[in-house]
């Protein structure tokens, strides 16, 4: 069974310490979840473990191999999806996934794979400009897994977004972690925090194990303080 072991991240900014340490582990079909206030770097978090962003200090581990330093591996196990629209904007949903996939592997995808899934087959025509919120997202998503990554990055996957499509990225989520694979995800959702196998709160720079037992105004406060 993969070992994924996040050590010690530490990253700053002008000096200015956002991660001081944070550190946990996840095995094959877990689903992470990083709670945490605004500004308590759960988007730093999640950038730099893929390589947006270059580490202070720390470890990414995949088994023996530091995903940090190892960029070819951290290109082929890796996958990521920022909360902006990282998609060309003038271009058609078929478009942008021509990108990310070949032509075989797409049409493959769409019939019968994650694009199906995620139903981007519906609005394949449609550019990028003129899409909803769920749309891009599912998209997005879409071009990040083209690749078959083995851990999956999310930050704040379901933002604004309605409970339909909401529903669409938990099945997918549910079916990526069903075939072995690892999801970290920062958010603030009630439904994604449910469906996490481990929790953890970002206080002061590190990563505390969290309990989250249903209870939404414990959650609330939690996360204010």
């Amino acid at each position: 069974m993969a070992t994924i072991t996040v050590q010690n991240i530490q990253k700053g900014y002008r000096n200015k310490p956002v991660l001081r340490g944070v550190s946990f582990t996840a095995q094959n079909g877990d689903c992470v979840g990083v709670l945490g206030g605004n500004g308590t770097g759960k988007s730093t978090l999640l950038r730099t473990l893929a390589g947006v962003l270059r580490a202070d200090g720390g470890q990414f581990l995949w088994n023996e191999f530091d995903l940090l330093r190892d960029e070819k591996r951290r290109e082929a196990f890796v996958g990521y999806v920022p909360q902006g629209t990282p998609l060309m904007q003038e271009l058609s949903a078929r478009d942008n996934l021509r990108l990310w996939y070949d032509g075989r592997a797409l049409e493959q995808s769409l019939d019968s794979g994650v694009l199906r899934m995620l139903g981007i087959d519906r609005f394949l025509k449609t550019p990028v400009y003129k899409m909803s919120g769920g749309m891009k997202k599912r998209l997005s998503i879409g071009c990040a897994v083209a690749h078959d990554p083995r851990i999956l990055l999310l930050d704040e996957p379901s933002t604004a977004l309605d409970l339909v499509c909401k529903e669409q990225i938990l099945q997918y989520l549910a079916a990526f972690r069903r075939r072995g694979g690892v999801v970290i995800l920062s958010t603030h959702d009630v439904q994604e925090i449910g469906v996490c196998s481990s929790r953890y709160m970002l206080r002061g720079g590190v990563a505390e194990p969290y309990a989250y037992d249903g209870d939404v105004r414990r959650l609330v406060e939690d996360l204010q303080s």
